[in-house]
């Protein structure tokens, strides 16, 4: 099986920059199943349906997010629903809308894939609860429906993100960071064939402190000066991805073969 995931789409440019790259790649990798992080799609914060309906138009089957997924136009009713392919992290308060994890029908290989979504605790604003509990209860409740499972780790420190890896290590398929919208150059396949990246890094502006407008970046941290995070929206996109291959081989089903980090600026586009 062949995956292409994007990480952390922001805002307007980053939507652009799916829509550009995803065709490219899918000539090159001729994935299976397209997934991208959408926490950030509205504005650089938050969801909203024409922005999902936008990446499903271009050929996203899967979205996945993070602390800013329960933001945005008619969260509630995208996230309950549960024909629409969207996740957000398990380890949530239980109250809030939609589910931490879900089983998507492969068309091409007749199979199913076990997506999960979990947000780590260190440096988090808001409080959350054991993500290592939480995934333990989810392998648990899916065991022996699938071998092919991926879980989008939305975390900050590295080292909470790597020790996620390695506990995980043999259980899934692929661990893969987001939420820092900094690529890591560390993706690899750890000995019991888990595929691991601490951060697969964002789609969206360049010219930008993390997808958002340089100047007021400057000054919050620099003069402690309290001002929105506008996200850039005209100039070159940086897009990061991933190509995930996992074996078919019923010996060795859903372990990773293959782990690649994709990255491309993009300065000619069509918003």
């Amino acid at each position: 099986m062949k995956l292409l995931i994007f990480g952390d789409v922001v805002g307007k440019l980053g939507r652009a920059g799916v829509k550009h790259m995803l065709p490219v790649w899918r000539e090159k990798f001729s994935p299976d199943v397209i997934i991208a992080n959408a926490e950030n799609i509205l504005h650089g914060k938050g969801i909203g349906p024409s922005q999902l309906q936008e990446l499903r138009d271009a050929g996203v089957d899967v979205f996945t997010g993070g602390n800013h997924s329960v933001e945005g136009k008619d969260v509630e009713k995208i996230l309950n629903d549960e024909n629409y392919p969207i996740t957000r992290p398990a380890n949530m308060r239980a109250d809030l809308p939609g589910r931490g994890a879900l089983l998507f029908k492969v068309e091409t290989k007749n199979v199913k894939l076990l997506v999960v979504n979990l947000i780590g605790q260190v440096f988090m604003h808001q409080e959350y609860s054991s993500p290592f509990e939480a995934i333990d209860k989810i392998l648990e409740q899916y065991q022996g429906q699938t071998p092919y499972i991926i879980l989008d780790w939305h975390a900050d420190a590295t080292s909470e993100k790597s020790v996620m890896g390695w506990y995980l290590d043999g259980k899934v398929s692929a661990v893969f960071g987001t939420h820092t919208h900094v690529p890591t150059g560390d993706a690899k396949i750890l000995p019991k064939g888990t595929a691991y990246i601490s951060d697969i890094g964002m789609v969206g502006a360049y010219n930008s402190i993390i997808g958002v407008e340089i100047g007021p970046s400057i000054e919050r941290f620099a003069k402690k000066v309290k001002n929105a995070k506008n996200p850039v929206d005209t100039g070159p996109i940086e897009v990061n991805a991933i190509y995930l291959e996992l074996s078919d081989n019923p010996a060795a089903a859903g372990q990773a073969v293959d782990i690649k980090h994709l990255r491309e600026i993009v300065t000619e586009y069509r918003i």
